[in-house]
């Protein structure tokens, strides 16, 4: 009887030292990781063997049984998050777990600027190596088809912003994100539009804030600048903007808008066709919209650059030749997108 209480006892005593060294193990001796920093991926409802399985393949030495009982005694087997992870040495398996459990995921970022086209944005996506490319190859309306988006047209319909992902999510999910936000800025500001605003429905004000957007980089002239093309859509004046005529150039400008290029005619060309051009030629952002749907209460009908950013309105040819006159002539430079004025409607 004495023997098997001794044998009991070396067995509690080694139950305990077992349990003991796996819990200093736990708390602090620092998982063995064959490189440092990796990344460790957590599939959305994967298991704990499976968890441990993407770790290994990692070169993070984890069993799987010390961390299905770790995870089970804490009580967190259900609230790891899915997502992926950074490890770096050292870490050990209890600030691996309140990693997971916080759900304290790698997140990139990809920015798309505003006045960006549609093309600036689908090379930055595809230069972006963190993301999964699965629209590599695709049409652009084979993008929009894959969103469920009804537009023919890509262009101006993604929102500029900075958007944050998982790496190896599918560039698709960006896509979409801008989309949607997109989607959702453009009707909040056509419900808060100006009743007066000589637009038919929220694409035209997208293609308005497109034009807005690349006409000035100033914020406080925005609305006004908007003003001057709602102005002149009412009188059914030519537009005269020279960032729709170099977007329907396309690829064949070089850099130097000519005189032949404002006299050759295309959808594009608001010297020879009245009305807006028939697609967004960038992508606007929050202010350009805003400005679009709501311009500034002027009656100006042309614009000149100042030469700070900034421009001078006027409501007559007379007072835009002056401000001409003073800005532009007397710096010697030759014509930009706003000095031209127009004719008469």
């Amino acid at each position: 009887m004495n023997r098997i209480l001794l044998l009991l006892l070396l067995l509690v005593g080694a139950a305990l030292a077992a349990a003991g060294w796996q819990w200093y193990a736990y708390r602090s001796e620092p998982l063995t990781m064959t490189s440092s920093p990796v990344r460790v991926r957590v599939e959305r409802g994967a298991g704990l063997p499976a968890i441990a399985r993407s770790a290994q393949r990692e070169g993070v030495d984890l069993p799987g049984w010390r961390l299905w009982l770790a995870a089970r005694l804490r009580g967190d087997a259900r609230s790891i998050k899915a997502g992926v992870y950074e490890l770096a040495a050292p870490t050990t398996l209890a600030s691996l777990l309140d990693k997971m459990v916080r759900g304290e995921v790698v997140l990139c970022e990809l920015t798309v600027v505003e006045g960006w086209t549609f093309r600036q944005m689908r090379a930055a996506i595809a230069h972006q190596p963190d993301l999964l490319h699965d629209t590599a190859g695709l049409s652009d309306l084979e993008i929009l088809q894959r969103l469920g988006a009804p537009e023919p047209h890509p262009e101006g319909l993604f929102f500029p912003n900075t958007y944050r992902f998982s790496p190896g999510s599918t560039d698709l999910e960006v896509y979409r994100q801008a989309y949607r936000l997109l989607k959702r800025t453009l009707e909040d500001a056509w419900q808060a539009r100006d009743p007066g605003v000589p637009l038919a429905d929220p694409y035209q004000a997208l293609i308005l804030a497109s034009v807005v957007e690349k006409e000035t980089a100033r914020e406080s002239d925005r609305d006004k600048v908007a003003a001057v093309f709602a102005n002149r859509l009412r009188r059914g004046m030519l537009l005269q903007s020279d960032p729709t005529t170099i977007y329907g150039l396309g690829e064949k400008f070089d850099g130097n808008l000519r005189k032949r290029d404002l006299q050759a005619d295309s959808p594009y060309n608001t010297y020879t066709r009245t009305g807006l051009p028939p697609t967004p030629i960038a992508l606007p952002g929050k202010a350009s919209i805003a400005a679009a749907v709501r311009p500034a209460p002027i009656d100006a009908l042309y614009f000149v650059a100042r030469g700070d950013g900034s421009s001078e309105f006027s409501a007559d040819l007379s007072a835009h030749n002056r401000a001409v006159a003073q800005y532009q002539l007397r710096r010697a430079r030759p014509p930009g997108p706003d000095q031209r004025g127009s004719s008469s409607p």
